[in-house]
């Protein structure tokens, strides 16, 4: 049986926040709010947990999860920016994108790409994300929740403990916050590749 917490979007409440990362820590899976849709996380280097996701979602190994981010910092210890994607992470974090990104090696082989040994990263513009990630000091592991079959993610809270309340280990009900996917962008080359147009402006990385 999940836990539900109801945490305020503009003004998290500390304890909260702080019992959602301690679930994190301890190997939980969550479901929380981002500021596209809402999404399943868990801790970087549980791998348990991440297996658990991908019972939930029924996704295949070659399914790429995302780094959850709280800020560009974070992003360079996970991935090799050079001045170009600099730039444009700059401009455009926090905001609905996901990044793909050459990977360094802090990543762990299981979220690359094998192939081109890339990972992708977000951070979101989200408080009670934020203060979550802040929280653990260190990124998490996420994909947006979308049940098998289903084209959108879930998007009420309620609905969301309904269906998920014995799968998760936590339901954060933070309000509404979109069904939008984010905007993905290619950055490991050179030149700024649109994955997949969403929420994120595209704009900055067309030529």
């Amino acid at each position: 049986m999940s836990q539900f917490f109801q945490i305020h979007p503009e003004n998290p409440q500390a304890r909260l926040v702080r019992e959602a990362a301690d679930i994190i820590r301890g190997g939980g899976v969550v479901v929380y709010p981002t500021d596209s849709a809402y999404a399943l996380g868990c801790h970087i280097g549980d791998k348990n947990a991440l297996e658990k996701i991908r019972r939930i979602r029924k996704l295949d190994a070659k399914h790429n999860f995302t780094l959850v981010c709280r800020d560009l910092s974070e992003i360079a210890t996970y991935a090799k920016v050079d001045n170009t994607a600099y730039r444009l992470l700059k401009h455009s974090t926090p905001g609905p994108y996901t990044f793909i990104l050459r990977a360094t090696s802090e990543v762990p082989k299981r979220l690359m790409q094998a192939k081109r040994k890339t990972v992708g990263l977000r951070v979101p513009e989200n408080n009670i994300t934020q203060a979550i990630l802040a929280d653990l000091g260190e990124p998490m592991m996420s994909v947006t929740l979308i049940m098998p079959g289903e084209e959108y993610p879930l998007i009420d809270p309620y609905d969301i403990r309904q269906v998920l309340e014995h799968d998760v280990d936590l339901v954060i009900d933070g309000g509404y916050c979109g069904m939008e996917a984010t905007t993905v962008i290619d950055l490991a080359d050179e030149t700024p590749l649109v994955l997949r147009a969403g929420k994120g402006d595209t704009a900055p990385f067309e030529n």
